[in-house]
């Protein structure tokens, strides 16, 4: 281990001062708590060794990192042991210097919608983003998808801990540095959707049929393929997608897919 690193990082402290807020909720006791990391420990012998995938919690009742697994340590260059003593500053400090002051806005758009939302809301939400890591011995930078939601909700409400699912990816996004966007469902089933570059929100109900076209197209069905499932003709498939595009304000079909992958169709 770096202990003059290490040592740097106990004495700094400097980026888990912006997740003050989520400290000072007033947190209750989870009843399932123990039974949950449970399930996380064998989600993780699962999928976890997976190349490129790493799975994290950051804990924002101690605000320290809870539980990860992946091979961090080959993709960041930083000692598992400095994640487990000091993960937040740890995972904080690989960051691209360029995307750490979106990330930290982002934090606090995430926190002040989600407190606003009611408990049903809370249990749907979930947000993405990219980012770049940076490789602490060869300064490579890796670009890297999150795909996040609630972990530990406790009963009065409050974001305990979050679950983050993380793939590298092998060719670069063409958003330059940090990119998010976060969603929720509402109780008449219609999605909100917000995102870096949309940043009001925008309710997305879409209809029985169109849901069952959407399902189909991340699947990765042509719309031949959409039709003859549905027992529609290709006609009418193209409606449906011009309608999906026009209610989510997306140009083409690359954007419609990325707005969609954040939706849980």
């Amino acid at each position: 281990m770096n202990k003059v690193l290490l040592k740097d990082l106990r004495k700094q402290n400097k980026y888990t001062q912006f997740f003050q807020e989520w400290k000072e909720q007033e947190f209750q006791d989870h009843p399932e708590e123990d039974r949950k990391m449970e399930q996380l420990e064998q989600l993780s012998q699962n999928i976890g060794m997976q190349e490129g995938l790493t799975i994290a919690c950051f804990d924002y009742r101690k605000l320290n990192l809870a539980f990860f697994t992946g091979n961090v340590e080959e993709l960041t260059g930083y000692p598992a042991d400095m994640f487990r003593s000091q993960g937040m500053e740890t995972s904080f400090a690989m960051i691209h210097p360029e995307d750490r002051e979106e990330l930290f806005r982002f934090q606090k758009i995430v926190f002040d919608s989600f407190h606003q939302l009611t408990l049903a809301e809370k249990h749907t939400f979930e947000f993405s983003y990219t980012t770049r890591w940076v490789h602490r011995k060869t300064n490579e930078i890796s670009w890297m998808l999150g795909k996040v939601r609630p972990y530990l909700i406790d009963s009065a409400g409050n974001f305990a801990m979050d679950l983050h699912i993380i793939v590298q990816l092998h060719t670069p996004p063409k958003s330059v540095g940090y990119d998010w966007n976060y969603s929720y469902q509402k109780v008449d089933e219609s999605r909100v959707f917000v995102s870096k570059n949309s940043p009001n929100s925008r309710v997305v109900s879409l209809t029985k049929k169109e849901k069952e076209i959407v399902k189909l197209i991340l699947d990765g069905k042509e719309s031949k393929e959409v039709a003859a499932h549905l027992n529609i003709s290709v006609n009418t498939v193209g409606t449906h997608r011009k309608n999906i595009l026009k209610k989510l304000k997306a140009r083409n079909l690359g954007e419609m897919v990325k707005i969609l992958s954040s939706y849980p169709f």
